[in-house]
């Protein structure tokens, strides 16, 4: 398959607006440079030539940019398929990421918002190839960070979260206290 290698360079570039999108839209994988856009341009192409279902595979390390270039390609899409009630699906697919990183995101010594899970979002599309829905589902890769951390890293964001909520009405009967005043024990 296709192998892209994007490098996160930590601040927005003008590489990705409509103008970017429109340029990508209807070229042949290789004509243009490599982008996100000619990934997503060449999978859409091939689920409607061949009426199949495509995947892309985003990896990386932690800050690498992932969520990002997910967001990316939901847009190009979007876009490309003329979905104008869904000309922001990324956003109703993203829309759950709060809680979600709530739940599956930690501090590491490398990122203070790192996600220690894996998502996968299955966007359906009809018989014209314009977006019709989306599906994401979570996988929590790392349970051991329950109940250890490496020194200068963090739990799961909740356990922070919900302490201090603690002295809020509605969790008090938690008794929650500080997370420095709790202890984890594995069995």
């Amino acid at each position: 398959g296709i192998i892209l290698v994007a490098i996160n360079p930590y601040k927005q570039l003008p590489i990705y607006g409509d103008a970017i999108i429109h340029a990508y839209s209807g070229q042949n994988m290789g004509d243009m440079d490599p982008h996100i856009f000619a990934v997503a341009e060449e999978a859409y192409k091939q689920m409607a030539r061949n009426n199949k279902n495509q995947s892309i595979i985003v990896s990386g390390e932690s800050g690498a940019g992932k969520t990002v270039s997910a967001r990316y390609t939901m847009r190009y899409f979007a876009t490309v398929s003329k979905s104008s009630s869904n000309a922001h699906v990324e956003d109703k697919v993203l829309a759950s990421n709060p809680i979600t990183e709530a739940v599956g995101n930690a501090k590491t010594t490398r990122n203070d918002n790192s996600s220690r899970f894996g998502k996968y979002t299955e966007i359906s599309f009809d018989q014209s190839y314009q977006i019709i829905g989306a599906n994401m589902r979570t996988y929590l890769l790392e349970k051991s960070r329950v109940v250890f951390q490496s020194e200068n890293e963090r739990n799961y964001h909740i356990f922070y979260q919900l302490c201090a909520s603690a002295m809020q009405p509605e969790f008090k009967h938690l008794k929650l206290g500080r997370s420095q005043e709790n202890t984890y024990f594995s069995f």
